[in-house]
């Protein structure tokens, strides 16, 4: 008996022995910095539903990037603004309560070491009036009076 020999396919299973491609990942081909196959693995793993599509994991983290984004560019104006350089817990805080949407999504978080808004109620500060009137009496008192 005559031994056949084996066709070999290409490295790897493939046909053709031409160079292997480096691998490209989802999140490089979807242009975001955020890791597509990390979510997904965490969409399955989750159990949120019993089965995921292949563009839910890059739309995710296309909107986490874009709202990571948000509230770092608004936290990084808020520590320019205090003549900072480096975002810490209050620049934060001052960033997602100032802006309205932010502030909606986030109404329940709480931010730790973010402490308040600043806010004084207005009930609480001194009256204008009264001390534009103490104020004012004695300039009236040092005119003399018009004659008619």
């Amino acid at each position: 008996m005559e031994a056949v020999a084996k066709t070999k396919k290409g490295a790897g299973g493939r046909k053709g022995a031409g160079p292997k491609k480096k691998p490209v990942s989802r999140s490089v081909k979807a242009g975001l910095q955020f890791p597509v196959g990390r979510l997904g693995r965490y969409l399955k793993k989750g159990r949120y539903a019993k089965r995921v599509g292949t563009g839910a994991p890059v739309y995710l983290a296309a909107v986490l990037e874009y709202l990571a984004a948000e509230v770092l560019e608004l936290a990084g104006n808020a520590a320019r603004d205090n003549k900072k350089n480096r975002i810490i817990p209050r620049h934060v805080l001052l960033a997602v309560r100032n802006d309205e949407e932010l502030g909606k999504l986030l109404a329940g978080v709480t931010i730790a070491h973010g402490g308040v808004l600043p806010n004084i109620n207005p009930v609480l500060l001194p009256k204008k009036s009264a001390s534009k009137e103490t104020a004012k009496s004695p300039v009236k008192a040092t005119k003399s009076p018009k004659k008619a």
